[in-house]
């Protein structure tokens, strides 16, 4: 019987003598699991970042709005247009009656352009935010302060803004104590925001945020407002927050029983929910087309495989009169296979890595390289070196070795 050091020596023998031929056949496997590879950090990736950053909310807060928060289907937005807005005596009606509750908060939001001298900062978002929100958003300051419950009486025009903000209207000026104009109406910056960074290409820091009753004064008070209400103390505790809140809104909303909810309450784990929903989908095709691109590089490597056990003929017979077994055979031709297939696999995982950090460093779509997907590619290599070599592996060991000799001496 032939040892494990003595096959693996054959089987590299044998792959350095055909180094061209080797190449070739591994070529089909890299580039399946470099596509595989890729895929799979991108997917990762993007559901840390979704975590992190699209689901900007803490685990103990939660939104309530006339609309949804995330939907796939648009015939539900449409649907939802016609609810009545959320409005001011509705969040004094949560503040209230909600024992549950935290800290209940308010916010609405409109885009404008921002303007200061020849500077500009286009389509940002305006925020009307109550003061509690300080406590509730997860926003955090970098310099400033937050503006006061007197100032939101007021109706102050007093603002905080985002740093893509602070970068296009106050570059190399600290912007505390500035103003800046949005419209016809001058705002004095109080406050600036840490950098958020992109969320796949759209940016998280163009946006100024003002007193909630100032926003609704320049844009009148029959928008609706979206509540920001933070329930601490557990998971019982935030879902009887979700139950005393649905119940207030729908006795005023006046919501017949069995009969749908005239607002949305959405979570931090529902946003999350919905993306694995959608990237899953797209996970799964991925992954098809990628596991088709190995499987079409496993049969090549099977070909391959074949047509070697052709021209080798004679050695195969040389090695059974010798004294070679069957298995020795098989285990040979095995060997090379899983070699081949390791070497292509290998290959492919350092493509694909070095395909999902040249992502996340040079642009602004995330990935996420991780140990357990190179462990995976490792096993899917293997397993498609065994599989696709060994019905060349056994058409090899069971040629008899006279007919075999005599093959290539004819």
């Amino acid at each position: 019987m032939v040892g494990l050091k003595d096959n693996l020596r054959l089987a590299t023998d044998a792959i350095r003598a055909h180094k061209m031929r080797a190449a070739l056949t591994v070529l089909g496997l890299t580039m399946g699991v470099a596509t595989l590879m890729t895929v799979m950090t991108i997917v990762q990736g993007a559901n840390v970042y979704v975590e992190q950053k699209i689901a900007n909310l803490g685990t103990n807060v939660f939104r309530v709005a006339r609309t949804p928060f995330a939907v796939v289907d648009f015939s539900i937005v449409v649907k939802a247009l016609k609810n009545k807005t959320l409005r001011s005596d509705d969040l004094a009606a949560v503040k209230e009656l909600c024992t549950s509750c935290e800290l209940v908060g308010a916010s609405a939001s409109a885009t404008l352009t921002l303007v200061r001298g020849d500077k500009e900062a286009d389509d940002a978002s305006i925020l009307g935010y109550t003061p509690t929100m300080v406590e509730i958003d997860t926003r955090k300051l970098d310099q400033g302060r937050y503006f006061t419950e007197t100032e939101d009486q007021h109706a102050t025009y007093s603002c905080l803004i985002g740093s893509s903000v602070a970068d296009k209207l106050f570059p190399a000026v600290n912007p505390i104590g500035k103003t800046l104009r949005a419209g016809s109406l001058e705002f004095t910056v109080i406050g600036t925001f840490e950098k958020l960074g992109s969320v796949l290409g759209q940016d998280q820091d163009n946006f100024v945020i003002v007193p909630l009753t100032t926003w609704l004064k320049v844009r009148g008070t029959r928008s609706s407002l979206t509540l920001e209400i933070k329930a601490s103390g557990g998971d019982n505790k935030f879902a009887a927050a979700q139950d005393e809140v649905r119940a207030i809104l729908r006795t005023r909303r006046h919501d017949l029983p069995g009969q749908d909810d005239s607002f949305f309450i959405g979570t931090a784990q529902s946003y999350i929910a919905l993306w694995q929903s959608i990237s899953g989908s797209f996970f799964a095709v991925f992954v098809m087309v990628s596991s088709i691109a190995a499987i079409v590089g496993g049969i090549v490597i099977m070909n391959v495989m074949l047509v070697s056990v052709t021209e080798r003929t004679r050695e195969i017979g040389l090695r059974r009169a010798l004294g070679a077994t069957q298995k020795d055979v098989l285990r040979q031709f095995l060997t090379e296979s899983l070699i081949q297939c390791l070497i292509g696999g290998a290959i492919g995982i350092g493509i694909g890595f070095a395909c999902a950090e040249a992502l996340r460093r040079f642009t602004a779509f995330p990935a996420s390289v991780k140990l357990w997907v190179a462990v995976l590619g490792v096993v899917l290599s293997s397993a498609i070196g065994l599989f696709f070599g060994i019905y060349p592996a056994r058409k090899a060991a069971s040629l008899n070795p006279v007919d075999a000799l005599r093959a290539e001496a004819g």
